[in-house]
């Protein structure tokens, strides 16, 4: 085959099954180029309705959902900890909710009567169910939504709910499996735990868990029970600042940090999948801590709510900025929001030839190689609206994604950003 009719089949729309199996009978193909012609062709037989490119689509925009709100109603609220509550939420008529992978999230919209909507995402924090949605959402002095939902939200009432969404997900297989997070982190990792448990999992499953102490332990009675019917699970939890109420060996297992001689001290398999969540210098020192552990990177999985990782090629070196509206937020177009930056602002399109060009002007973390629509690095996942594209790129994103780098919102919009 050659270099173009190579080209052609991953970054057109056609992949045929034949030209697929025999590009993947070429030796000197690169291990990049096999796992995208590896996943196109497991998408064609595993999903016969998938749409999108698998081989293209960054492993942020694997699993799209249908963009769109539902309004669905607080079932019940629950204090887990002194600055955290979950809220049960389910379908107005009881109807079936659409499922969920542990390890996802959902996107709430809420009113505000001083600015644009408030947009943020929340993992589920429960077992995986179409019945209910359970999220818990940290408190903090001035945090708006976390303020909003516990002063103002109660049993009852209807909140605006996205799909859920996200590839930060527990993987099948036997691999041990290595559950580490600090604080409110642990929902996630929470809803991961509910899986195994509610298979009763002979996989190793080892929970870790850091807190300041136990006021601000959320969940430690419910991790306690999930974890006694794992037959090969295995509990530490650590408490930076225990009170005098707190009892060594029963509340928490020692003071002071996760650690790198944690993870000895306690086995940890070098073979396991971790999955990681938490505050981000938190997260930085364990990736850290598992590196000098010995655990190869590719088994170390995690999510981020502040923004993902950057992507741009031949720049080294910028400085990384919080995310903040653009220096000229004057426009009065519709309202492009991103949900894990906490930004909104109108586009103007005299001045931005694409979403991606509005996200730099805000320092949203963006993913970008090509900027003409054909990479599919910049795919994200589309929450809400629509958008058009110009130029139009060579092969489509999944239903419910978009490509940042050539569209433009046709009316307001919500992107996984």
């Amino acid at each position: 085959m050659t270099v173009a009719e190579i080209n052609a089949l991953l970054y057109s729309s056609d992949h045929p099954r034949d030209r697929l199996e025999r590009a993947l009978r070429i030796g000197p193909l690169s291990s990049g180029w096999r796992s995208s012609f590896e996943a196109l062709l497991q998408s064609q037989t595993t999903d016969t309705r998938r749409s999108g490119n698998a081989g293209l689509a960054p492993a942020a925009a694997a699993h799209p959902a249908a963009p769109g709100f539902r309004p669905l109603v607080v079932a019940s609220i629950d204090r887990e900890a002194l600055d955290v509550v979950s809220f049960s939420l389910q379908h107005p008529d009881r109807e079936p909710l659409p499922p969920s992978l542990p390890g996802q999230y959902v996107v709430l919209r809420l009113p505000r009567t001083d600015g644009p909507l408030l947009i943020r995402s929340y993992s589920l924090s429960g077992p995986v169910s179409t019945a209910r949605y359970r999220i818990s959402v940290k408190v903090e002095p001035n945090g708006a939504a976390g303020n909003y939902l516990s002063e103002h939200i109660h049993a009852g009432d209807v909140l605006e709910v996205s799909s859920p969404r996200g590839s930060f997900t527990l993987q099948s297989g036997e691999r041990p499996v290595v559950l580490v997070s600090a604080g409110i982190g642990a929902t996630p990792v929470l809803a991961m735990l509910h899986a195994l448990a509610a298979t009763r999992s002979t996989r190793q499953v080892f929970w870790l868990h850091a807190a300041r102490d136990g006021r601000h332990h959320p969940f430690a009675d419910e991790v306690r029970r999930l974890m006694r019917t794992l037959p090969q699970g295995r509990s530490f939890v650590c408490y930076s600042k225990p009170d005098s109420r707190d009892k060594l060996g029963e509340d928490f297992d020692a003071p002071g940090h996760l650690s790198q001689p944690v993870f000895q001290d306690i086995g940890i398999p070098r073979e396991a999948n971790v999955y990681l969540c938490g505050p981000a210098r938190f997260m930085a020192d364990m990736k850290q801590a598992l590196a000098g552990f010995g655990m190869m990177p590719e088994r170390i999985h995690t999510e981020v709510f502040s923004g993902g990782d950057s992507l741009m090629p031949g720049i080294v070196g910028a400085a990384m900025q919080a995310p903040h509206l653009p220096k000229d937020a004057t426009g009065s177009g519709p309202l492009v929001s991103f949900a894990r930056s906490g930004i909104a602002a109108h586009w103007e399109p005299s001045t931005y030839a694409s979403i991606l060009e509005l996200a730099e002007a805000c320092d949203v973390p963006v993913r970008w190689s090509c900027r003409a629509g054909v990479c599919h690095n910049c795919e994200s996942g589309l929450v809400a609206g629509a958008v058009a594209y110009a130029p139009l790129p060579l092969d489509q994103p999944a239903d419910g994604n978009l490509l940042i780098c050539c569209s433009q919102p046709v009316r307001d919009i919500v992107i996984d950003l």
